[in-house]
């Protein structure tokens, strides 16, 4: 009896989060047809272009989601396993830095073959990954103090900084330092390194915005009509989202009539696919992506907290942690709450290695809620000492 209780129990944030992210997924498919359509027609290409190339990618990424979620256990995934996939991350994060194509004015996509991407999507799962092991070595007492420190410099704090100075890119750095805290938070680790943590990290921000020409040019957020250019300079793009919110008003335009996708709103079908999601279904269009979100957030946090196993616990609540927090950075840039920093919209935004990392990202909660089963549990454990090995 207990067992069927115990079980309902996890289905139920399970399915939560399941449909909030298949809502999700469709209203993307929907905005992105609705966005990309207009210059894919301007640049001569074929309106179902950029649709169909996010439907392979959503394909592709509930296909990862399912793999991790249903073959491989998340504990593999922080056995020896982890040093293997931080291994490859950061091969990769060096290609780009080495031979990386540049666009947007940042070097932070990589060509192999035909294949386009970018690394630092999956840069981030790794870095959470690796923390997860760190933490629990450490806390495990398999590791001593010196040793450590140095593992957390080594896989961790340098990894962030080579992502940071090498592709320039301040927000995928903010997003994986937000999962890492939430490793740490969700850990239990004392309150005050968490907090000394927390105070290095805004000061490295702060650094990072006010040392950078550019990044500091981005708080004309503040006052996007004052750039020095009457709107048509820094601050033209987020004027342009204000518009599409007002122009959507309470139920919006209707689908498909957005007027700033018209090529007067940059990245409308990327980074500010939300503005769009704004002006075509309104502010309640706008309410239910965020509702959802925050659903999912529900969700996460409870499979986190009902994970008999601390690792899984800590695995989902950071994972979870990581895609809400990007889904309202994002957000807030687009409502001029925060200053732009190029980062997509979870489910929403097109582009594929956003979609593949973020789905990916959900397996790992969904394996988490899957470990809830006392059967599934001792199978991960059986799969953990024929996979896992002896620690380092």
């Amino acid at each position: 009896m207990h067992h069927a209780s115990s079980a309902s129990s996890t289905q139920l944030p399970r399915m939560a989060l399941i449909l909030a992210v298949l809502a999700l997924l469709l209203i993307g498919l929907v905005m992105v047809y609705s966005a990309s359509s207009v210059n894919a027609l301007s640049e001569g290409g074929s309106a179902m272009g950029g649709f169909v190339s996010q439907v392979v990618y959503a394909v592709l990424g509930i296909a990862a989601a399912f793999v991790v979620w249903q073959i491989i256990p998340y504990h593999a995934w922080v056995g020896r396993f982890v040093w293997v996939v931080w291994g490859v991350s950061m091969g990769l994060l060096v290609l780009t830095a080495i031979m990386g194509s540049t666009g947007y004015g940042a070097q932070r996509w990589l060509e192999l073959g035909p294949v386009r991407f970018q690394p630092s999507e999956f840069v981030k799962i790794a870095l959470v990954l690796v923390a997860v092991r760190v933490f629990f070595d450490i806390r495990g007492g398999t590791a001593e103090a010196r040793m450590s420190v140095i593992r957390v410099l080594l896989f961790i704090v340098v990894p962030l900084f080579f992502l940071y100075q090498t592709q320039s890119d301040l927000g995928t750095t903010l997003i994986c330092i937000v999962g890492i805290l939430a490793v740490m938070w969700l850990g239990g680790v004392k309150p005050y390194i968490l907090i000394t943590v927390v105070v290095l990290g805004v000061a490295f921000m702060v650094f990072a915005v006010f040392g950078t020409g550019y990044r500091s040019g981005r708080l004309v957020y503040l006052d996007p009509w004052n750039d020095g250019q009457g709107g048509y300079g820094t601050g033209y793009n987020i004027i342009r989202s204000y518009y599409a919110f007002a122009e959507g008003g309470l139920f919006g335009v209707g689908l498909g009539n957005s007027h700033e996708k018209y090529q007067y709103l940059f990245a409308s079908d990327s980074d500010f696919i939300f503005a769009v999601v704004g002006e075509e279904l309104g502010l309640v269009g706008a309410l239910t992506v965020i509702i959802l979100f925050l659903v999912m957030l529900v969700a996460g946090l409870r499979i986190s907290s009902m994970c008999p196993d601390a690792m899984g616990s800590v695995i989902a609540g950071a994972f979870t942690t990581m895609l809400v927090f990007q889904a309202f950075l994002n957000i807030g840039c687009t409502i001029g709450v925060f200053p732009t920093t190029g980062k997509p919209l979870p489910f929403i935004s097109s582009g594929g290695s956003s979609m593949i990392a973020s789905l990916a990202m959900v397996g790992f909660i969904l394996s988490v809620s899957k470990g809830d089963d006392p059967a599934t549990r001792r199978g991960n454990l059986r799969a953990v000492r024929v996979g896992a090995g002896p620690r380092p």
